[in-house]
């Protein structure tokens, strides 16, 4: 399973949202037909560039809870401040994209950023 994990600051444009997703398909050499799902925090369930994401590219949104979020917070590579105070974990987009694909799922790398939105790609079953 290959998840697309998305953090935002609040009104982020599902075109910002849709931007971040494509750069880190980009940085990574794969398409958008390779996601399974896009994945977030609870505190974004209702974030309408993330829905409205989500329904453009035809994708599941896995909303992670706060208690998947922490178990997977010490498996992120990036640290925002931000992050930490709003949601309790170092980087939203990596912790929900680690979380949603499994226990067994690693980072491809570091979330991308782009203008409000930050994209992260993790995959189950990986090794790196």
């Amino acid at each position: 399973m290959m998840v697309a994990g998305i953090g935002c600051r609040k009104g982020a444009a599902h075109e910002d949202i849709l931007s971040a997703i494509e750069t880190a398909l980009e940085a990574h050499g794969l398409v958008v037909t390779a996601l399974s799902a896009l994945a977030t925090a609870s505190l974004k369930r209702d974030e309408p560039g993330i829905l409205a994401a989500a329904r453009r590219l035809d994708l599941p949104l896995l909303v992670m809870d706060d208690a998947a979020l922490a178990a997977a917070a010490s498996r992120t590579s990036s640290q925002s401040q931000a992050s930490l105070e709003a949601a309790g974990t170092p980087s939203v987009s990596e912790a929900a994209a680690l979380a949603a694909a499994g226990a067994d799922a690693a980072l491809l790398g570091p979330r991308i950023s782009v203008g409000p939105a930050t994209c992260a790609i993790a995959i189950s079953g990986a090794t790196a």
